[in-house]
């Protein structure tokens, strides 16, 4: 499962042999280094942490810095974890980069989406508003969210309105169209989820993969 961090650039588009106009996110991704191997007999399953971004020593706690020394690794400002599958090896100290994948195949992308504060039912749910005449009082409410006398309680999982954005988002089956390993760039096709400058996890699609 080839997995790799990195940082949103931003939307562009490049065209294709063809001349057809593909719309791109441009993501900085990696070089992202192995910090630590889990394996069966020492942590119950097999899996490697890889870090992106250095980070500055000042910023980085005692335990922290103890970690990174005993697997000889440099200070990382993002950590994430890997399972592994089956044949799959890793090195401490490994490097990987956007030369590891190949253009053309699917990605799943998951970034924190963009916050969007509180919002009212409308807007976060997608809810039909009311008649806007006749002196009608009720164009944007949420409507009635209780029951009768019993059992005289809001029931859980109502679409109120509440805080929109800011949560964890995956999208599915990207593809890489174009990879420039000198710059560390990938180009895959559509949006991903954040603001320029988020954090991404990158690797091979689950699903739909050679699709």
């Amino acid at each position: 499962m080839k997995t790799i961090l990195g940082k949103k650039i931003g939307m562009t588009q490049i065209f294709s042999e063809h001349g057809a106009a593909i719309p791109v996110t441009v993501i900085e991704a990696g070089p992202a280094v192995v910090t630590q191997i889990k394996t069966v007999e020492t942590d119950g399953y097999n899996a490697v942490q890889i870090g992106f971004e250095d980070a500055k020593e000042q910023r980085v706690n005692k335990p922290m810095k103890g970690h990174f020394a005993k697997w000889q690794a440099p200070l990382k400002k993002h950590l994430t974890e890997i399972r592994l599958d089956e044949g799959e090896t890793y090195e401490a100290g490994q490097v990987i980069t956007v030369a590891d994948f190949e253009e053309g195949v699917k990605l799943d992308i998951t970034g924190t989406s963009k916050g969007k504060g509180t919002q009212g039912n409308i807007k976060r749910h997608g809810h039909r508003r009311g008649p806007m005449s006749h002196g009608s009082k009720h164009k944007r409410l949420p409507g009635g969210l209780a029951a009768a006398t019993y059992p005289s309680r809001v029931f859980k999982g109502n679409e109120a309105p509440g805080r929109t954005g800011r949560e964890t988002v995956t999208v599915q089956n990207v593809e890489l169209v174009k990879v420039i390993a000198d710059r560390n760039l990938m180009l895959v096709k559509g949006a991903v989820p954040g603001n320029k400058g988020g954090l991404l996890k990158i690797q091979y699609a689950v699903k739909g993969q050679g699709k």
